[in-house]
C-alpha cells in the first residue's frame, strides 16, 4: 500500500474520532453545569479548554460561548469543526481507496456542522448529532471495507485516538471529582452508563467507574480495550512471523502501556490518576511518531485544510 494512502487512512480514523469524543466530553461538560449547581463553573471551563489542548477564555464565557468556540473553531486541534475538517481532507487525498458512502457521509457531516444548519440545534441535539454522524461513518467504513492493511490502518488510527481522548476525558473528570454527578456523566458521555450499571449495580462509586473505563477487558470504549485493538491492528500490519521479540517500536510501546494497566491493582492504577493519564497521552504521541516513522516517511507532506496532528 502507498504510504500516503495509508497516512490518509490513520487519519481519517483518529479525525473522526477525535470529533465524537470532543462531542462526548463537551455533553460531559454541559450536563454537569445542568445538573449540579455546586461546580466551579470557571474551573471547570478552564480544566476542559486545558485538557483538549486550547488556549482558556480570559475571564467568565456562557456555556453557549464555550460550546461555540470548541466547536466551530478553524483550527485548534480538538475542535469538532476542525477535525471533521481534516478527517474529510484526509479521505479526500484517498478517495481511491474510501468507500463513496463513506465519502459522502463524511463530506454531509462536515458541511451541515460548518453551515448555520448545526448552529439551529439546541446544544446537546447539534453534540448528539456530530457524534451519531461519527458512529455512523466508523460503520460505514467497518462494513463496506475490506478489512486488509487499509482498514488496519484506519483501525489503528481510531483506537489510538481512542486512549488519547478517553485519557483528556478522565483527566477532567478528575479535575472535578468533587462533583457528585461527575462520574456518572463520563460513563453516559462515553456510552458505558448501561454496561456499567449492568457490571456494577444502579449506584455510581468513582473507583467503580474509574476502573470501568480504564481496565475493562470487555467494553470498547475502555483504555485496556483500546489499547489491546490498536496493538492487534499493529500486529496485523507487521509483516512475517516473529519468534522472539518485536520490531516495530510502536508494538512495544502500546504493549507496554496496555502491560502496566493490566497487571497492576486498580489501587496502583488509580494512584496519582492524573500522572497516569498524562502518561497514556504521551505514549499516544510516542506511538504516533513510531508509526510516522516506520510507515509514512515516504509519503509526501500533508497539508491538511482544519484540525492538527
Amino acid at each position: 500500500m502507498l504510504s500516503r494512502i495509508a497516512e490518509s487512512l490513520y487519519w481519517i480514523g483518529r479525525y473522526v474520532e477525535r470529533a465524537e469524543d470532543t462531542s462526548r466530553l463537551l455533553e460531559v461538560y454541559l450536563q454537569l453545569l445542568v445538573e449540579d449547581p455546586s461546580v466551579d463553573t470557571r474551573l471547570s471551563t478552564v480544566t476542559l479548554f486545558a485538557v483538549l489542548g486550547m488556549e482558556p477564555p480570559a475571564g467568565p464565557v456562557s456555556s453557549q460561548e464555550v460550546l461555540r468556540t470548541i466547536q466551530n473553531h478553524p483550527t485548534a486541534a480538538c475542535s469538532i469543526l476542525a477535525s471533521l475538517g481534516g478527517g474529510r481532507e484526509s479521505a479526500r487525498r484517498a478517495r481511491e481507496t474510501v468507500p463513496p458512502e463513506m465519502w459522502e457521509s463524511l463530506n454531509t457531516t462536515w458541511n451541515s456542522v460548518r453551515t448555520d444548519e448545526s448552529r439551529r440545534r439546541r446544544p446537546l441535539a447539534a453534540l448528539a448529532f456530530v457524534r451519531d454522524r461519527c458512529v455512523l461513518i466508523s460503520g460505514i467504513a467497518d462494513t463496506t471495507m475490506s478489512h486488509d492493511e487499509g482498514w488496519q490502518f484506519l483501525q489503528l488510527g481510531r483506537q489510538l485516538e481512542r486512549v488519547d481522548m478517553m485519557a483528556r476525558l478522565l483527566l477532567w473528570v478528575s479535575a472535578n471529582r468533587r462533583s457528585m454527578s461527575a462520574w456518572n456523566n463520563a460513563l453516559r458521555a462515553s456510552g458505558a452508563l448501561h454496561a456499567y450499571r449492568r457490571t456494577h449495580g444502579a449506584a455510581t462509586l468513582g473507583h467503580d467507574a474509574a476502573e470501568f473505563l480504564l481496565l475493562d477487558r470487555l467494553f470498547p470504549r475502555s483504555v485496556v480495550h483500546s489499547l489491546s485493538r490498536a496493538e492487534e491492528a499493529l500486529a496485523e500490519l507487521e509483516p512475517g512471523s516473529r519468534r522472539s521479540g518485536f520490531p516495530s517500536e510502536g508494538l512495544r510501546l502500546l504493549g507496554r502501556a496496555r502491560a502496566e494497566l493490566e497487571y497492576q491493582s486498580l489501587s496502583e492504577v488509580l494512584t496519582d490518576l492524573p500522572d497516569r493519564l498524562r502518561q497514556l497521552q504521551q505514549v499516544c504521541v510516542d506511538v504516533d511518531a513510531a508509526i510516522a516513522h516506520r510507515y509514512f516517511v515516504g509519503s509526501l507532506a500533508p497539508v491538511w485544510s482544519g484540525g492538527a496532528a
